[in-house]
């Protein structure tokens, strides 16, 4: 049986919200850092837009070619308020929401997978 595009997106998307993840934690450890720059990762919407959804060839008659790989970039967040005395460009309450944010998008995912997933099951079952 065949991986589904699904599954492989779910996984990219858990990539990239790790990703994420440790670039907000990273921002909220640094919050007392004189001059830190707080960080954060391009949008998903940016990296599925650069990755190739294409028919794959399962027959050697078939026309097809694979996806490409799209990496995850962290950057300096663009300034949108105030800087501290310090230098230092992390809003703590602003760290906290992102944090909320992907825990729901964790949880988003893993729930579709899981449905998904049982999809699957009640296929192969019958």
């Amino acid at each position: 049986m065949e991986p589904v595009n699904l599954f492989d997106l779910a996984t990219r998307q858990s990539q990239w919200l790790a990703v994420r993840q440790s670039a907000i934690a990273s921002n909220i450890a640094n919050a007392n850092t004189p001059g830190y720059t707080a960080n954060d990762v391009e949008p998903f919407e940016k990296v599925l837009d650069r990755t190739a959804v294409t028919l794959k060839a399962t027959e050697a008659g078939h026309l097809g070619a694979e996806a490409t790989n799209a990496g995850f970039n962290v950057k300096p967040e663009e300034q949108t308020g105030s800087i501290m005395p310090s230098k230092n460009t992390v809003v703590l309450e602003d760290e906290l929401m992102k944090a909320g944010e992907v825990r729901r998008s964790f949880e988003l995912n893993t729930a579709i997978v899981k449905a998904f997933h049982s999809m699957m099951t009640m296929v192969v079952k019958s």
